[in-house]
């Protein structure tokens, strides 16, 4: 198995300087990582780098929270893919679901999804796990797979919860072929890589992309 096809090389510090920009995109080009994921802030910065090479540049939206309002996120999107953006990470809104407002979540992924499409980028939804019931977790699924999102993926790497097989196996459950998964969160050593994709995770989101490889 290629590993670094399946890696989403990530930092998303706060802090996270010019140089730790340089140094993820180098990295992801020496050693052929499939993606690298990056705050907005920094994604024409990458562009250059990458100048669309292989590696895919994918930043996040409405992170970490996910509750900012639904226009900016659409407009985070947009700003996004026109800085040279592959891929968008948008967070779920979890207090819209915790509120019981499926509607405003299904706007939300809708309209997110919509002007990602539009554009041809991929846009994965980050359900935040952890923080989800089962029930809401397979009703967030639900919406996700109405709308042909492309992606779930299972954590901000915020949460200090680690992705388990089983959460995998959950999702894949809930989904679809056409609907993939991506791991995040705690995924810090090979084994724990082979293990999630085992289960079902078509990539991994991780900070210690070159450890594991």
């Amino acid at each position: 198995m290629n590993l670094a096809s399946f890696v989403e090389h990530t930092i998303l510090k706060a802090d996270c300087s010019k140089e730790a920009i340089e140094n993820i995109c180098q990295e992801a080009l020496e050693h052929d990582i499939y993606s690298v994921c990056i705050p907005p802030y920094w994604v024409s910065q990458a562009a250059q780098i990458l100048e669309e090479k292989s590696p895919k540049l994918v930043t996040v939206i409405g992170f970490p929270m996910g509750y900012s309002a639904t226009a900016a996120k659409v407009e985070e999107i947009k700003r996004a893919i026109d800085d040279g953006a592959d891929e968008v990470n948008v967070v779920i809104n979890l207090s819209a679901i915790k509120d019981g407002n499926w509607n405003y979540v299904y706007n939300d992924i809708n309209s997110a999804t919509t002007a990602a499409h539009l554009r041809g980028k991929i846009i994965k939804i980050i359900l935040e796990v952890a923080l989800l019931s089962e029930e809401e977790i397979k009703k967030a699924c639900e919406i996700c797979q109405e709308l042909d999102c492309d992606f779930i993926k299972t954590s901000t790497g915020l949460s200090g919860v680690e992705t388990t097989p089983e959460s995998i196996s959950l999702l894949k459950s809930c989904l679809s072929e056409k609907v993939k998964i991506q791991a995040s969160g705690g995924v810090r050593t090979k084994e724990t890589a082979q293990l999630l994709i085992d289960a079902g995770a078509h990539q991994i989101g991780t900070s210690t992309g070159l450890a594991i490889l």
